[in-house]
């Protein structure tokens, strides 16, 4: 009506109804742009918390990524170690060695595809051109740097990157890991490293060495001079040298900066461990203890119970039944080194992890009820009210003694980076 009237009044009627109808016209148009935006941020009433969004539904406290490391032979070690460590909330990446037979790879991806929940959680990856692994050789690191990128890549939200072979095996469930692991800074990294080099001097660090897998296709070992004491680098002055375990959780910062290294120093310290012996054992420790930012992150632990003979030698000391007790008692999360089959893994399977069968996952917030027969019911990861829970049971006890006595002020300092 307010419209018409200005149609009908004398002379200057027809500017107001041009400015009117112009008023009227932007503000139709800045509705018909704002409606979208004002639909997505609102959220409807009739929409449960589930369903609108998904940053209202729970989280898990921290998350991991796994590498699982394997070479011929490995496929269903590699199949088993991935179901005792499954979380829907982590990330799994899988390297079989290319040395290995195509027909075992195939074995692999089967192994992986024939789990349903995997696909529906969307978090298991199998590296479908692998590389060529020279062991002791710097394609053992230069897989693990390859991994770390893959799993940065696929932007999926995880805390610590945790390094493992087929041979290793967990004695904490994943809730325990989240349990334990929930409350500590986000940028320590769990490496155990010494400056006191040992022997390590003339065995590794001065000899200069050749990868074959680097150059060469399908050939693949160190190659070393026959006088060895003719072909000694001098020690490092532009960087201390660091070695320990080559098994290591890095935190998501560290993993960042070793595959960026926005200061030069790791592409630096790689080149450098091109022609290490053993440069697993040295590389993340070296770089971790010469960067300003992480030296102080560092913790001396490798979270690993390994057994080995006295003196040490190149391999250690295969764990069984007899060892049950101090793999517990150790607090460790992981332990390596185990034969395949072992009865000592069922025993860990039924006992701590408490898979129900060699075919169930391991206890957890998102697996722990039972269907009929005694079957987990682990079927549907984003099950609505499983999803964000954590179970955790005496493993996080085990463990977060273990992370505070790493952790004590008094004894972290002393052990760091020394």
């Amino acid at each position: 009506m307010a419209l018409r009237a200005r149609v009908m009044g004398p002379g200057g009627g027809r500017r107001e109804l041009l400015l009117v109808s112009a008023a009227f016209t932007a503000l139709l148009v800045a509705s018909i742009l704002l409606l979208p935006s004002l639909l997505l941020r609102t959220r409807p009433s009739f929409l449960s918390s589930s369903a609108a969004g998904g940053d209202r539904q729970p989280r898990y406290p921290v998350s991991f990524a796994y590498l699982i490391s394997a070479s011929s032979g490995d496929a269903a070690r590699a199949a088993r170690l991935l179901a005792a460590l499954y979380h829907p909330a982590n990330t799994y990446l899988l390297h079989l060695d290319r040395a290995a037979p195509a027909g075992e790879h195939r074995r692999l991806a089967e192994l992986v595809s024939a789990r349903g929940v995997y696909a529906r959680a969307g978090n298991v990856w199998v590296v479908g051109r692998p590389n060529l692994v020279t062991y002791r050789g710097p394609t053992m690191l230069t897989t693990t740097l390859h991994a770390v990128a893959m799993l940065l890549r696929l932007r999926r939200r995880w805390d610590w990157f945790v390094n493992l072979s087929a041979s290793d095996y967990p004695l904490v469930t994943q809730d325990d890991m989240m349990e334990a692991f929930a409350g500590l800074p986000r940028d320590l990294n769990f490496i155990q490293h010494t400056s006191h080099l040992g022997w390590k001097i003339k065995k590794r660090a001065r000899p200069v060495i050749l990868d074959t897998a680097l150059y060469e296709d399908g050939r693949a070992e160190l190659i070393r001079p026959v006088n060895i004491t003719t072909n000694l680098r001098r020690f490092p002055t532009a960087f201390k040298l660091y070695t320990g375990s080559a098994w290591t959780m890095l935190s998501r910062p560290f993993a960042e900066y070793v595959t960026m290294g926005w200061d030069n120093l790791p592409r630096t310290l790689l080149l450098y461990h091109a022609n290490i012996i053993s440069s697993p054992e040295f590389y993340f420790q070296t770089v971790a203890c010469n960067s300003r930012r992480f030296r102080n992150a560092t913790v001396n632990h490798d979270l690993h119970f390994i057994r080995w003979d006295n003196p040490p030698k190149q391999h250690p000391l295969h764990l069984t039944s007899r060892d049950y007790r101090r793999m517990l008692l150790s607090g460790a999360p992981f332990a390596r080194k185990f034969r395949e089959g072992d009865p000592v893994l069922d025993r860990i399977d039924r006992d701590i992890l408490r898979r129900r069968g060699p075919g169930q996952f391991a206890y957890g917030g998102w697996c722990s009820e039972s269907g009929e027969g005694g079957a987990a019911l682990c079927g549907n990861p984003q099950e609505p009210g499983r999803k964000g829970a954590v179970k955790a049971g005496a493993g996080s006890r085990r463990l977060k003694a273990l992370l505070g006595k790493a952790l004590a002020p008094g004894n972290l300092r002393r052990k760091q980076c020394r």
